[in-house]
């Protein structure tokens, strides 16, 4: 048996990236103490979701992977405690700009970049006047040291949405998916709260695949726009078995057993069955 145990971080944040880092970094050390070895905070953490406007501004906030503050801080941290720590940052690359999560390993260094690959457009998430489309592909990481050869997988906040992101990683791998995100109120439609549709698309992926799903939210009001926490864990079945509320400033934690899920995984015989050479109409851009 091997078994991995999870987290995910909900908690709101302001515009002191210090400040941020610091609650973080709490929250980090409580999940640790539970015994959690991969630990997943929610997107853009550094600050507020400042992608509800359009200001020039705010690309000074944006920094390289090795000089970002919250990259920084959580390499730091993550050696220290011994965990991997999937953080996602405002990532400046030259002349270009991406919504960037940082692999950083339990020796605290970083094991690779993904860029976000779908950026969102809308009312409150104005992520396209921000950041390029990612050109690192869709990425796989190695688990912690204690299951050695496992794999995991890491979208970042509208990747979620995308069954094709979820079976990429699975074919090139993964046993575990992590979403962190900011997600909540829509401007545009006050009658509407997606907080269910978040759900149930990735509760689908988990389903699909025969993989936990692994969901970190922000919670609070910010400038008018509320985001809607109920971050959550899922088994390999769909089955929630850790969440929060949406207000909730917490931790939760659970451990999965990955032999087990892979045979269950095997027994559907969902990748058994596929189909690939009818799918070729799923990547025409037509």
């Amino acid at each position: 048996m091997t078994q991995i145990t999870v987290a995910a971080l909900q908690l709101g944040f302001s515009n002191d990236i210090d400040a941020n880092i610091t609650n973080v970094s709490r929250l980090v050390r409580e999940a640790a103490g539970q015994g959690a070895q991969v630990i997943l905070p929610p997107e853009l953490f550094e600050g507020e979701y400042f992608c509800r406007v359009e200001d020039e501004g705010l690309f000074a906030n944006a920094a390289p992977v090795g000089e970002h503050k919250a990259v920084l801080a959580m390499q730091a941290l993550a050696e220290a405690l011994k965990v991997t720590i999937p953080t996602s940052f405002f990532e400046a690359d030259g002349p270009h700009y991406y919504n960037s999560l940082a692999m950083i390993g339990p020796d605290g260094e970083v094991q690779g970049v993904y860029r976000k690959s779908h950026i969102p457009d809308g009312p409150g998430y104005e992520e396209k006047f921000y950041f390029r489309p990612g050109n690192t592909g869709f990425k796989v990481w190695p688990a912690p040291p204690t299951a050695p050869g496992w794999k995991l997988g890491v979208g970042v906040c509208w990747d979620q949405w995308y069954p094709e992101t979820a079976r990429a990683m699975m074919l090139m791998g993964a046993e575990l998916l992590f979403y962190p995100t900011a997600i909540g109120s829509e401007p545009h439609d006050t009658s509407l709260d997606t907080a269910r549709l978040w759900r149930r698309a990735m509760v689908g992926h988990a389903v699909s695949n025969v993989v936990p799903v692994i969901a970190a939210n922000r919670i609070g009001v910010e400038h008018g726009q509320t985001f809607y926490g109920t971050s959550f864990i899922t088994d390999e079945r769909g089955d929630i078995i850790a969440e929060l509320d949406r207000e909730e400033e917490d931790v939760i934690v659970a451990t999965l057993d990955l032999e087990r899920i892979r045979r269950h995984r095997a027994a559907f015989g969902f990748f058994r069955d596929r189909r690939p050479e009818l799918y070729e109409r799923l990547v025409r851009d037509e």
